[in-house]
């Protein structure tokens, strides 16, 4: 039942049919869906799969953009993505017969899917379209395609100084980076976020004071990065992005420096995760290994994986996975299910129990028969008794004192595996303390995995110089006692 830190906060995901169709509505996906149903067996497809540029004209005409380059140039994107993501299937043009033979495109399995298919299907393919769009977000812009081109027709890709995978790590970072900044703050209606910042925070040294002339450079470089490649993501549907004004490059030349704190920041760009940007982008961290929890993972599961899932999640998100939990597995059983997993003498204990207590509230006076049935167990006896007073129940039987200091070592040591806010901390720690004259002459006897640790613990927090000596004075004794 021992619990590990997540990497990143859980998300709270919008349902599936919520994404799907969201995913639906993605410009870049919808326009690859219109023209998969558009194609048929005189569309002309070149070596790679792509229109050719006789076929963009009409291909931009169904799809209602402008008849001129930037609208070829979007009809173009969106068939790549109707190829990428199984929405068509193309003939190679290799396998047909003549020098300037040409493929031809059929609906593919996936278009079937759009429409007739479940919410998993719609997000899986959306998904493949996210790959693909990441994928050319990343790729290097070609000022002159020719010059690459060797004479055996290879492309000597050594010279545009560009690696792939430095390229798609730095645009993770800063999408995880986002997605992080999201989720922290709960990932509901939170504020876009500065371009700049965004940028610095891949570039500028968290130990960096104020930065360089050279670190400024860099952050500028990756700005303009920045910037083409959210214009690049912003159709598949995972942000919304207000792109950096232009007018700056004709005010600062070629580069856009980051601005100074009086400045308008919204004109350097602003960004945010969507809803479905949420999903695509832990999806994306999932199959890289990446601990990225969602809130309603553990609903399916026992209570010892509950306890132990949620021990170090936020306190909102703690009692929602836990509400979720007890919708899916009913108020009946539940309470002895969840007491008598947060038993135990491992280091995740006393955290376990401190969520069992909390989740005993949500189940409510249901519990009570369950929580009495505890009340002479060494570990839970102390939590029992608590729950039952603030339930307002009677009959309860007075602690002995060995339980009192019991659960008062307990408690803190729940607190401080949490890492909670330090000064609520230092604030139990004086308020246990005080409770009782001679306090530190009693705790180190208590037989708790945990009490040498507290007591070191407390010597360190306790705003009294006196008490805090006597803390560590019990401290010592307590690892006497113990051997450890």
């Amino acid at each position: 039942m021992s619990a590990e830190r997540p990497t990143l906060p859980p998300v709270r995901l919008h349902t599936e049919a919520e994404l799907a169709r969201d995913a639906l509505a993605a410009p870049l996906l919808a326009r690859a869906v219109r023209l998969a149903r558009w194609a048929g067996p005189e569309t002309r497809v070149g070596a790679g799969g792509e229109l050719v540029e006789e076929q963009l004209p009409a291909a931009a005409e169904h799809l209602g953009l402008t008849a001129d380059e930037d609208g070829a140039a979007e009809a173009s994107e969106a068939w790549r993505l109707a190829v990428d993501a199984g929405l068509v299937d193309v003939e190679d043009p290799e396998e047909a017969a003549g020098e300037d033979a040409e493929g031809t495109a059929a609906a593919g399995e996936n278009l079937a899917l759009i429409t007739g298919g479940s919410p998993q299907d719609v997000l899986s393919i959306w998904l493949d379209g996210l790959e693909a769009v990441h994928a050319d977000a990343t790729a290097p812009v070609f000022e002159d395609f020719a010059d690459l081109v060797g004479e055996d027709g290879s492309i000597d890709f050594e010279s545009l100084d560009w690696d792939p995978e430095v390229e798609a790590e730095f645009l993770d970072g800063v999408l995880g980076n986002l997605y992080l900044l999201t989720v922290g703050d709960g990932g509901a209606d939170v504020a876009p976020v500065p371009l700049p910042a965004l940028a610095a925070s891949m570039i500028v040294p968290d130990d960096m004071g104020e930065p360089t002339d050279d670190v400024l450079e860099q952050v500028s470089e990756a700005m303009m990065r920045l910037d083409d490649q959210f214009r690049v993501l912003e159709p598949i549907g995972i942000v919304e992005y207000r792109p950096l004004d232009e007018a700056l490059l004709a005010e600062e030349g070629e580069d856009a420096t980051p601005p100074a704190d009086d400045e308008d920041v919204t004109r350097y760009g602003m960004v945010k995760l969507t809803p479905l940007g949420l999903y695509g982008i832990r999806a994306r961290m999932l199959e890289a290994g990446v601990d990225a929890p969602a809130i309603g993972d553990l609903a399916d599961k026992g209570a010892d994986a509950l306890l132990g899932g949620i021990a170090y999640y936020p306190e909102t998100a703690a009692r929602s996975e836990v509400e979720l939990w007890l919708t899916r597995r009913g108020a009946d059983g539940a309470a002895a299910e969840l007491l008598a997993a947060a038993s135990g003498a491992d280091q995740q204990a006393p955290l376990r129990r401190l969520h069992c207590q909390q989740a005993l509230a949500l189940v409510g006076a249901e519990a009570e028969p369950a929580v009495r049935a505890v009340l002479d167990h060494p570990e839970l006896g102390g939590l029992a008794r608590v729950w039952l007073a603030e339930l307002g129940a009677a009959d309860v039987p007075a602690p002995p004192e060995s339980m009192i200091f019991w659960l008062a070592i307990d408690t803190i040591a729940a607190q401080l595996e949490s890492e909670g806010d330090l000064e609520e901390i230092q604030g139990l720690v004086e308020g246990l303390a005080g409770q009782h004259s001679g306090f530190f002459d009693e705790a180190w006897r208590v037989e708790h995995p945990a009490t040498a640790d507290v007591l070191e613990a407390m010597g360190r927090l306790h705003s009294d110089k006196k008490k805090a000596k006597e803390a560590r004075k019990a401290a010592f004794k307590a690892r006497s006692r113990t051997g450890a």
